[in-house]
């Protein structure tokens, strides 16, 4: 239940900003992502009962059970993307006028952009229990085939255990000098420490591309990004990548982006020199080098933005000096807006609708 009251902030703040006779038709959801999908069945069912309770008891909005849920990677994806591309002013414009999306949470990683007609048509079937690859979206008049794939146990804080597990043993690579303890994941407790030789970026490298699988799962289709993952064919929808969340943060604690920017632009060989300077280090050092760099994440920092390089090279085969860039927040006239996933949620929820209402959304 106190999960569920550290909603009420949010509650109190959405209520404030819907005149009071509109309160009764503006509908309230609240949307949960990789992290409470690998909670198992029993433990997020519990906490999203609490939420109904809460909203049911202590909200003035419209409220439905099913309005709380636990979204789906794709959805999770798909909102990113169309947030951002309306925060830039794209939706309604042709495909290729719309940028690609990374979003890197902690329990997965999402990949979505635009692709043409004839691409989509091109999409393999998904087997048992897998989401389909393409999305359709009608969004500002304009039918849009949405790429999106959801890589769960691939976001940053997951994909750490992946790694941990190529060591095989209680020793890492991409564990900085002088740390010897354990990770926590989940309900489980990994052995992370530092080989006596300490650090390596080289090995630690080869560990990161080998708990992508890159190289040990064929491809049954076409083009592949990891994992035997299609990776929707390609085209103008992913020459501008904009990519989010961690790796926002990990280049701002590593000090190759402002931290009080809203976006920036870098290459993916950035964090690879950021990964080579960090993997010198040992844990003592980088308390000094990284200030802003919380404790428990300081002996991850190697492996942390080795693991960022390695996915946008050789997971999602972006060119080491391509631009790309990092977004926390979006201008959209005089305001910055956040660029994650509960706007286009809204959005997506708005167009669909009728008659429109306005529509309140929440991430937890």
């Amino acid at each position: 239940m106190e999960a569920a009251k550290s909603l009420i902030s949010l509650l109190q703040k959405a209520e404030s900003v819907v005149p009071a006779e509109l309160r009764g038709s503006t509908p309230v959801r609240v949307g949960a992502t990789a992290g409470l999908r690998q909670l198992g069945v029993a433990t997020s069912e519990k906490l999203l009962q609490a939420v109904r309770y809460l909203l049911h008891e202590q909200s003035s909005l419209k409220f439905k059970s099913d309005w709380v849920s636990v979204l789906d990677g794709t959805q999770e994806g798909a909102f990113q993307w169309v947030t951002i591309n309306y925060l830039l002013g794209n939706l309604g414009k042709k495909y290729s006028n719309t940028v690609g999306v990374v979003d890197l949470g902690g329990g997965s990683v999402q990949m979505a952009y635009a692709i043409s007609n004839s691409e989509a048509g091109k999409a393999p079937k998904p087997g048992a229990g897998e989401d389909e690859y393409v999305k359709e979206l009608y969004l500002k008049g304009t039918k849009y085939y949405l790429y999106v794939h959801s890589y769960l146990r691939y976001g940053l804080l997951a994909a750490r255990v992946e790694i941990l597990k190529v060591a095989e043993g209680p020793h890492s690579d991409c564990i900085l000098t002088g740390y010897h303890g354990s990770y926590n994941y989940g309900d489980n407790v990994f052995p992370a420490s530092a080989p006596p030789s300490g650090s390596s970026y080289t090995k630690c490298r080869s560990d990161a591309v080998k708990a992508l699988k890159h190289d040990e799962t064929s491809c049954t289709h076409l083009k592949c990004t990891f994992g035997g993952v299609w990776n929707g064919g390609g085209g103008d929808g992913q020459k501008s990548y904009f990519v989010a969340s961690f790796f926002f943060d990990r280049a701002a604690e590593a000090g190759f982006v402002d931290p009080n920017l809203p976006v920036a632009k870098v290459k993916p060989s950035d964090f690879e020199e950021a990964a080579k300077r960090a993997c010198k280090l040992s844990v003592e050092e980088a308390k000094t080098t990284y200030a802003n760099v919380a404790e428990e994440n300081l002996p991850y920092i190697c492996m942390d933005l080795v693991y960022e390089f390695t996915l946008l090279v050789d997971g999602f085969g972006l060119e080491p000096w391509q631009d790309i860039t990092l977004v926390k927040k979006v201008k959209y006239g005089d305001s910055l807006v956040e660029a994650a996933w509960p706007l286009g949620s809204a959005i997506e929820a708005a167009s669909m609708s009728k008659p429109r209402t306005k529509s309140s959304w929440m991430n937890f």
